[in-house]
């Protein structure tokens, strides 16, 4: 049985970084999205099985801070730079969710030598439609309830606002907050990444939720396109957060391909 996170804090060059280590095995670097740390969700646990999870918090997310100098994703990226750096990994996965999916993929076209596979779980980051098009739907102008009915397949999964407690719905402001702040301009993606994908020589993995409305199975398969040599596995009645709504399914894709 793997065991439970253990949480620490560390200073890179002014910015504090919270992060958690938990189980043992080849290192997984998990860049969570924008619903904030998953490293206590059962997915995980069961990943600590097969791999040392190392699930980094955000800078703004989870109620951490955002450091002053601070403008946008790119600042993340070489934040990360420093962070493997700092834990010397070698021979390791890089994961990313959704807007975590971005910032692997940033780092990816880096070519860090420090990973062997690459991940992309449901991954916002580029543009593949034209100027006029909607690729990905403004989350932060719809209503809360159309966000939730895009992000899930089992509409028993959507979150209702009145159930949630004070602390849960200022947990969740933040994130949205944080969120915004990495992805808002320009919206969801970069638009020099396309260009760069070449880059990415590491073997990679999407994997996809059938359901994902908010980047759809087509928007994965632009971006499977994109990347030389990567494969793309959809998984059924999941949505943006396969992770969650098909745990056994998710976790085996993970494992089969960099376990």
């Amino acid at each position: 049985m793997a065991d439970g996170p253990e949480e620490s804090s560390i200073s890179l060059k002014g910015a504090e970084i919270r992060v958690a280590r938990f189980g043992a095995g080849r290192p997984l670097l998990m860049l969570h999205g924008g619903l904030g740390p998953m490293a206590g969700a059962p997915f995980a646990q069961t990943l600590a099985q097969s791999f040392e999870v190392i699930a980094p918090v955000h800078p703004g997310f989870g109620g951490t801070k955002i450091p002053d100098d601070f403008d946008g994703l790119q600042d993340l990226v070489f934040l990360y730079l420093d962070l493997i750096d700092e834990l010397a990994l070698d021979d390791a996965v890089l994961m990313g969710f959704s807007m975590g999916g971005w910032t692997a993929m940033e780092i990816a076209v880096l070519r860090h030598p420090a990973f062997a596979k690459l991940i992309l779980v449901d991954s916002i980051g580029i543009k593949p439609g034209g100027r006029e098009d909607r690729d990905i739907p403004d989350i932060f102008g719809l209503p809360f309830e159309a966000v939730q009915e895009l992000i899930w397949h089992d509409p028993a999964n959507v979150i209702d606002p009145a159930n949630l407690d004070n602390d849960q719905r200022v947990a969740m402001a933040g994130n949205r907050t944080a969120l915004a702040f990495y992805t808002w301009s320009p919206y969801m993606h970069n638009p020099k990444l396309p260009q760069r994908l070449h880059r990415v020589a590491m073997p990679t993995r999407l994997i996809w939720g059938e359901s994902d409305g908010l980047v759809t199975p087509d928007y994965a398969g632009a971006l499977n396109g994109m990347i030389s040599g990567s494969e793309l596995v959809i998984i059924p009645e999941a949505g943006h957060l396969p992770q969650l709504e098909q745990p056994d399914a998710f976790v085996a894709a993970v494992t089969e391909f960099a376990g």
